[in-house]
């Protein structure tokens, strides 16, 4: 019998991943997918105009644009990233996200 580690998603399902998380009006949504100790998976909605601050990360973390323009820092660079392009934040580093227009990401971690 295996553990299930995901959760907050539909099993043996096709479904589209800019569906899984919705925009609100001034916030930032986000949906973990999988927690744990080796990986973390995030789903995230920006309205525009949101922002995740300053902050490393113990992991290194790759966001994949699912939708919108966001504009990611990494140490003093600075990236503009769309629909279907991803980027890879190194642990350790200062990063940040802004969402220059409504933008939803996959965060995908790993410890």
């Amino acid at each position: 019998m295996s553990k299930t580690i995901l959760k907050n998603i539909e099993l043996s399902t096709v479904l589209p991943l800019q569906n899984l998380v919705s925009y609100q009006d001034g916030q930032i949504v986000s949906k973990t997918l999988v927690q744990n100790s080796n990986v973390s998976l995030t789903l995230f909605a920006f309205d525009k105009g949101e922002e995740i601050s300053s902050h490393s990360s113990n992991g290194d973390a790759m966001i994949y644009v699912i939708d919108g323009t966001g504009q990611i820092t990494i140490g003093d660079e600075t990236y503009m990233v769309t629909s279907g392009e991803t980027i890879v934040m190194p642990a350790g580093i200062p990063h940040a996200v802004y969402a220059a227009e409504k933008f939803k990401m996959f965060l995908i971690v790993v410890f």
